[in-house]
């Protein structure tokens, strides 16, 4: 049984820092209201290996999302929310981000709300439109419900968080999370809770950029049938190299699940959910990933611009009989005015989106699975 005063230790802690957002900031901003709205309609074309009707058809072509951007500012205060609508298989509509924050200057912010856990590369560990094998299990853009301070010096970023919970939904008092999400969250009869995550980033060069940086995080898994705490973790280093033309970045994560379950329930395995449909991970796992990138310049009618890049991704299970993931994406981005194009060839091996049974890829896997590929081009107007 969880304990009253373990409950009642994070419950301080997060209240005084709502109370530090709210009540300590000074007041010398602005006076009125700042709104900025946008958002962007896409649409997907995909040809799958392992689909033979889709073959026969050469492919299918269709609604991918609608979404809808606002910032607001108001007396220091600001708003920045971004809401998707998916099809009804891909979980339909919901939240992606949303919270509230301020700048104490130029260098130091707070955030609060539905943010981005401070975890790895960011924004995006990936170029393409796929992401990569680290967000399928939680720990590539992932948001989740807490606070947030970030530091952005010349030399040196931190960030330090506190999140109370995944994004909730239904609030009942024995509820399985929501699976209509954006990020990769743990579901099922565990639940996410009272997380904390440090990140730290080292930088130098002018010409040729170079950022190193390190990433813990450490939280409990409150497990819905025993009324138990496990607890989950994460280590991770990175690199990134950019010059105007190109960039580079590689990334090492170590994870570990540790849910207390009921009695006959594997803890090799935890469920995740997003988009609509939970699937199983593998309770501990190692990622590798490795992305190149390379910008150029064109006049081809209304296209600017031409990125290629090539993103690969290796999930080590750490459970012996496991069979390890892969994924690999060869792709370009075309840039027209406000139209982005991702055109991809991905690739997959045991991976739920790219060819596999979905429910135990990224778990137990098959030992009989053999690579599968996906042509995909994503076409996006953002306004």
């Amino acid at each position: 049984m969880i304990k009253k005063t373990t409950h009642l230790y994070f419950l301080r802690i997060f209240s005084f820092l709502v109370f530090a957002l709210l009540f300590i900031l000074p007041g010398n901003a602005q006076d009125s209201l700042q709104l900025k709205l946008g958002g962007a309609l896409r649409f997907n074309y995909n040809l799958s290996s392992w689909k033979d009707g889709q073959k026969k058809r050469g492919g299918d072509f269709g609604y991918d999302v609608f979404r809808l951007n606002a910032k607001a500012a108001y007396k220091g205060i600001f708003l920045d929310a971004e809401y998707r609508l998916y099809s009804e298989g891909f979980g339909g509509g919901f939240l992606k981000q949303g919270w509230i924050g301020y700048n104490f200057d130029e260098v130091n912010q707070i955030q609060l709300g539905l943010t981005q856990v401070p975890f790895g590369i960011q924004k995006y560990n990936s170029n393409n439109w796929f992401l990569n094998i680290a967000y399928y299990t939680g720990l590539e853009d992932d948001y989740d419900m807490g606070i947030k301070y970030i530091h952005t010096g010349d030399i040196f970023e931190y960030q330090l968080a506190f999140f109370k919970n995944a994004e909730e939904l239904k609030f009942g008092d024995n509820t399985e999370i929501s699976p209509n999400r954006y990020s990769y969250d743990i579901a099922g009869r565990n639940k996410e809770i009272n997380q904390f995550n440090g990140k730290l980033i080292y930088k130098f060069g002018k010409d040729a950029k170079h950022r190193i940086g390190f990433s813990g995080e450490y939280g409990k898994l409150y497990n819905l049938d025993t009324e138990s705490l496990g607890d989950h973790s994460a280590l991770a280093v990175h690199y990134e190299f950019t010059t105007p033309k190109w960039n580079a970045k590689a990334q090492f994560i170590t994870a570990t699940q540790n849910p207390i379950n009921a009695d006959g329930e594997s803890r090799d395995i935890v469920l995740m959910a997003a988009y609509g449909t939970p699937y199983e991970v593998a309770a501990d796992f190692n990622i590798y990933t490795l992305g190149v990138s390379r910008n150029i310049p064109v006049k081809l009618g209304p296209i600017s611009s031409l990125q290629i890049y090539n993103d690969f991704g290796f999930m080590q299970k750490k459970t012996e009989s496991f069979e390890d993931s892969y994924t690999n994406i060869t792709g370009v981005m075309l840039a027209a005015g406000n139209v982005y194009t991702y055109i991809d060839y991905a690739a997959g091996y045991n991976h739920s989106w790219l060819g596999g049974n979905f429910v135990d890829d990224f778990s137990s896997g098959n030992a009989d699975a053999k690579w599968e590929a996906r042509f995909n081009v994503n076409i996006g107007y953002y306004f």
